[in-house]
């Protein structure tokens, strides 16, 4: 059986491991929370090297992407400076594949492409293909990054000009510490901001530690797009009035599994001992029939 393993800095106790069949064969996935504890992220990492078939990196990102470029997180490689053996993939190919795709590839479950007023994205500097998705199909997208990241409370309007704050500050955040780009071990802490920009807004895209934290304790008619989501997460959403909750990733015994889980899990599949393309990833999304899950309340 293909084992996937995803070394996570995130919270121990959103732990899941399952066996997950693809076109009838096995592949165990699982994912191991360290709390936050960068060394022993570091220890699991160069132990498990050569015993797994794929690493998914959780709770950081090695590589985030604009267009053709990418900027490396020196912080976050260096998690992985023992591993030689066993490929690592931190989610962000199938953030520009499956996300990027999310209304084509839920649209039969919708029954149709949707269209919204406002949107909000919360962060969005490592899901551009999210947020490219998102703009498809509102009339006006605010994006929260240097609010939400920074603490500079400007909101971004628009794609394009994300792109251009993107372009400018992508290679100051390449060499940012990993307390500034580990995005929390847990998300349980709940303290509502930026009450504004989530009100106007009827769609709510992007991470669920993000949203968890800063989300406001009505969310009533709102459209949420999100991933690795909990039973509990799920129950969360629906008690305070969300319409309906997409989660980008298909769903295991009641847990969607983030993109980098789900990516070693592709890559397990797949046996090339090496990351897939976005081009291999797109014909494994299509070949497994991998589609978002819609959830209405």
């Amino acid at each position: 059986m293909k084992r996937a393993v995803s070394v996570s800095l995130g919270s121990s106790s959103r732990d899941k491991k399952v066996i997950v069949k693809l076109k009838g064969k096995e592949i165990s996935v699982e994912r191991i929370g360290t709390d936050g504890d960068v060394p022993k992220a570091q220890r699991l990492y160069a132990e498990l090297d050569g015993k797994v078939d794929a690493f998914g990196m959780g709770g950081a990102d090695m590589y985030l992407r604009l267009d053709d470029r990418e900027y490396p997180l020196h912080a976050a490689l260096k998690l992985i400076k023992d591993v030689h053996q066993t490929p690592v993939v931190d989610g962000r190919g199938l953030k520009h594949t499956l996300e990027r795709r999310l209304w084509e590839l839920a649209e039969p479950e919708l029954g149709g492409i949707p269209h919204f007023h406002c949107a909000f994205v919360p962060v969005a500097v490592d899901r551009l293909g999210l947020g490219q998705a998102v703009s498809d199909v509102s009339d006006e997208v605010i994006f929260g990054d240097l609010m939400v990241a920074l603490g500079v409370p400007i909101p971004v309007r628009g794609i394009k000009n994300f792109r251009r704050v993107a372009r400018v500050m992508l290679p100051f955040v390449s060499y940012f510490p990993m307390s500034m780009i580990f995005y929390g071990s847990g998300g349980a802490e709940h303290e509502p901001k930026y009450q504004r920009y989530w009100e106007q807004a009827d769609l709510i895209a992007g991470d669920f530690l993000f949203m968890r934290k800063y989300m406001p304790h009505d969310i009533t008619g709102k459209t949420i797009v999100t991933n690795t989501t909990t039973a509990e997460n799920v129950e969360l959403v629906r008690e305070r009035g969300a319409r309906m909750l997409i989660t980008t990733t298909p769903r295991f015994e009641g847990r969607s599994f983030g993109t980098n889980m789900m990516e070693a899990a592709l890559t397990a599949y797949a046996g090339q001992g090496r990351p897939l393309t976005d081009a291999e990833l797109n014909t494994l999304i299509d070949e497994l029939d991998l589609r978002p899950s819609v959830q209405r309340f």
